[in-house]
């Protein structure tokens, strides 16, 4: 017998025993369990964020009565749908009333072309003579701009994401979802959303283009031009962009100078065929027929307008813009009533009307992307366009509310993700807290979002006090009044001073004006929009002070008992 087999035959085989495994502790298995649901844990959050803003804006849409600008849009997106002319509302480009169109299409209102009247009076005269509904009209011209509001919420969300994180994509989206500035005129059909969210995505595909030019500056270019297709406002953040994609393409490629300049072209000559594309998608022979005279406008701003390679009903529409700026407008702010404007009236208002957390994480995360290296290269595309189109709002001469500056809370959302890259222990506890205070600060104030002020100010129902117009009183709260009337007094003559395109009569309101009869004669319940309030002067005023408030119908209408 070998070796070996003597070997194995006095050694029988044993057979391996398995070694203890150690079992995982409860943490270890909860982290295991994140991980795995990674994947989906993201979009659900992404999509709970979302669900809850989209709740908000369209209960308050359905709720609310016509605002003051809403008629005219929604008579010249039908304008647009029926007659395929650019006839009502030039001062502002098509592009925003042909997103309302969309929903129009689906109302299928009633419309009399024939109807002669301005823009407010064809507008009222469709919501309120032309046997529609308007409560039905009003939340279907709503919709398009909710579903673009939500996408620019996914923008916000993936620009964070690719400067610093999932994580800080969804700061951003939390912040975007719970503004209560973006919430209130994301349920409008309004241009303002639309202008700023185009801004905000042109941004984004630049600050892309830094890895692929060819891939993302044209559409960025689209975006730019849907932004000032929308409104003329927006026209500043052209030479920004063109800018910014200048420096996408040479720090992606340093010392091809004609290159980056060619990006700057694509995205420059893009936009104004966005701009030109707009105006034939309404009316192919690119006709206009004003229902109002066109202003004329001389010197360097009538040159300068003649040079721009836009259609002319663009740049009569700019005219028109020039001579809404001449007009002496009233302010008011902090109490104060003024005829002109003041410069430092938006970031007044800002500050008033922006959730405290959210000013906080704002400010830090300006200062973080500054400061934090490897975040700067994102500085110039958070941060450079709404400083420049800040600047620019705040010469306008029109002190009517922050909605001329809702590119901040889009922006801003953006850059305070940059707060999580604060290698600080209290950095991302503090962060949390001040989140949690922004998202109870705007459920509060549901569904009344547009007289909105943070706590520092009182909260909504002293917002009235401070600022007016569409800060507060946007005639949103015509339908709520009819009811409070009929359920607490019925009965009682009512005099009435509204500010807003609402018919009141068609609520079931039969009220006077009191300023057309002696004060004498002025009993029962005097109706005053606060907006009428803060600038009321002489016999109204007089009225005011003789009566005693009673009731408060959505913080933007006050009952007096005379």
């Amino acid at each position: 017998m070998m070796a070996s087999e003597q070997q194995s035959v006095l050694e029988p085989d044993v057979p391996d025993v398995p070694r203890p495994v150690a079992r995982p502790t409860r943490a270890a298995r909860l982290v295991a369990a994140l991980r795995a649901r990674r994947r989906w844990l993201v979009p659900a959050l992404v999509v709970l964020l979302l669900a809850q803003m989209a709740a908000a804006m369209v209960t308050t849409a359905v709720q609310q009565t016509p605002t003051i600008d809403e008629p005219v849009y929604v008579a010249t997106a039908t304008d647009y749908l029926h007659e395929h002319r650019i006839r009502y509302n030039p001062e502002h480009p098509p592009l925003g009333k042909l997103v309302i169109m969309a929903g129009i299409a689906v109302a299928d209102p009633h419309y009399d072309p024939s109807y002669k009247g301005n823009q407010g009076q064809v507008g009222r005269h469709l919501l309120y003579a032309s046997g529609n509904d308007p409560w039905r009209v009003m939340l279907w011209a709503r919709l398009p701009v909710i579903v673009l509001t939500l996408l620019f919420g996914l923008v916000a969300f993936a620009f964070a994401r690719e400067i610093l994180g999932r994580t800080a994509g969804l700061l951003a989206l939390t912040l975007y979802a719970f503004s209560p500035d973006l919430i209130a005129h994301g349920s409008l059909a309004t241009l303002d959303v639309p202008s700023a969210g185009f801004v905000l995505t042109s941004a984004w595909l630049v600050w892309r283009a830094r890895l692929r030019p060819r891939l993302y500056l044209p559409p960025a270019g689209a975006a730019l031009g849907a932004s000032v297709a929308t409104k003329m406002s927006a026209l500043p953040a052209i030479p920004v962009l063109t800018a910014l994609a200048v420096v996408s393409v040479w720090g992606a490629r340093p010392g091809r100078a004609l290159r980056a300049l060619a990006a700057a072209a694509v995205v420059a000559v893009t936009a104004v065929a966005v701009v030109w594309l707009s105006y034939l998608a309404v009316d192919p022979r690119l006709r206009f027929l004003p229902a109002e005279p066109v202003p004329a406008v001389h010197g360097l701003r009538g040159a300068l307008v003649d040079l721009m390679p836009l259609p002319r009903a663009y740049r009569d529409g700019m005219r028109v813009q020039f001579a809404l700026e001449d007009l002496p407008w009233q302010g008011y702010l902090f109490g104060h009533l003024y005829t002109g404007s003041r410069w430092y009236y938006l970031p007044a208002a800002l500050l008033v009307k922006t959730p405290l957390g959210m000013l906080a994480l704002w400010a830090a995360g300006a200062v973080a992307v500054v400061a934090v290296r490897r975040l700067r290269p994102a500085a110039p595309y958070v941060l450079v366009p709404p400083a420049v189109l800040l600047a620019s709002a705040m010469t306008g001469s029109r002190d009517f509310g922050t909605r001329y500056a809702l590119f901040m809370p889009m922006f801003l959302a953006v850059g305070a993700a940059s707060v999580l890259a604060l290698r600080r222990r209290w950095a991302r506890p503090v962060t949390g807290a001040l989140v949690l205070f922004v998202a109870v600060s705007s459920l509060r104030t549901f569904p009344l979002y547009l007289p909105y002020s943070n706590e520092a100010f009182g909260g909504p129902a002293k917002t009235h006090l401070r600022l007016h117009d569409s800060n507060v009183d946007w005639g949103q709260d015509l339908g709520r009044l009819a009811d409070r009337l009929k359920e607490r007094y019925p009965g009682e003559r009512i005099w009435l001073v509204y500010k807003g395109s609402g018919v009141p009569a068609y609520y079931g309101i039969h009220a006077t004006d009191p300023r057309k009869v002696p004060a004498g004669k002025v009993h029962g319940l005097l109706v005053v929009s606060d907006s009428w309030v803060a600038k009321a002067r002489g016999e109204l005023a007089e009225l005011i002070h003789s009566s005693r408030p009673v009731d408060d119908v959505g913080h933007s209408i006050t009952i007096y008992r005379r």
